[in-house]
């Protein structure tokens, strides 16, 4: 889908230099003399380069659109992650440096979304709160009250957090997998 340089918007994925990019920023400029443009902050969705490029009025880009699909995280197996897609039930290998950071939150049964772009893994979405119970952290101290202190402690899955001082050791908790923090005790 071919759009004006002028309508790109965060968010969208455009083909551009014949490869795929993700605007992060967009700043519509009018300057006094001269046509209005677009200025694009963009990030390579292959490689993860970033470019600062100006879209005139005039300049189309192709807009591209991505097939989501769900899959479930089934296993590790060396340096790659197995999914398996929820519909036909076809594995994928993804190395786990593609899928990154969010790769420590993974456990076995969860539903992740995979984008594809001509049948191409392009990223991969996990829930962003999870339940994971607590493997390691001080005691509780009796009459300590959570005004702003908080104490760290480790994850089963091994990540590191700071959770407020009444909860203990062996206690699950949702944690937001964007980054890592302590959002409440689960039920």
């Amino acid at each position: 889908m071919k759009m004006n340089g002028n309508e790109i918007r965060q968010g969208n994925i455009i083909k551009h230099q014949d490869t795929l990019w993700l605007a992060v920023k967009c700043n519509a400029v009018k300057p006094g003399k001269g046509g209005a443009f677009n200025q694009v902050e963009l990030k390579n969705l292959l490689d993860g380069r970033k470019l600062n490029e100006r879209f005139r009025a005039a300049e189309t880009v192709e807009k591209v659109r991505l097939d989501q699909k769900p899959h479930t995280y089934l296993y590790p197996e060396g340096d790659m992650l197995v999914f398996m897609n929820a519909e036909t039930y076809e594995q994928i290998h993804l190395q786990a440096e593609f899928v990154g950071s969010k790769a420590d939150y993974l456990t076995d049964g969860m539903e992740v979304e995979v984008e594809f772009y001509e049948e191409r893994p392009i990223s991969i979405s996990i829930p962003e709160q999870i339940v994971l119970e607590i493997q390691d952290t001080e005691p509780v101290v009796k009459g300590q009250t959570a005004a702003n202190s908080y104490k760290p402690a480790t994850l089963v899955n091994g990540v590191r957090t700071t959770v407020p001082p009444f909860v203990g050791l062996g206690e699950r908790i949702v944690v937001n997998t964007e980054d890592g923090s302590y959002v409440k005790r689960a039920d």
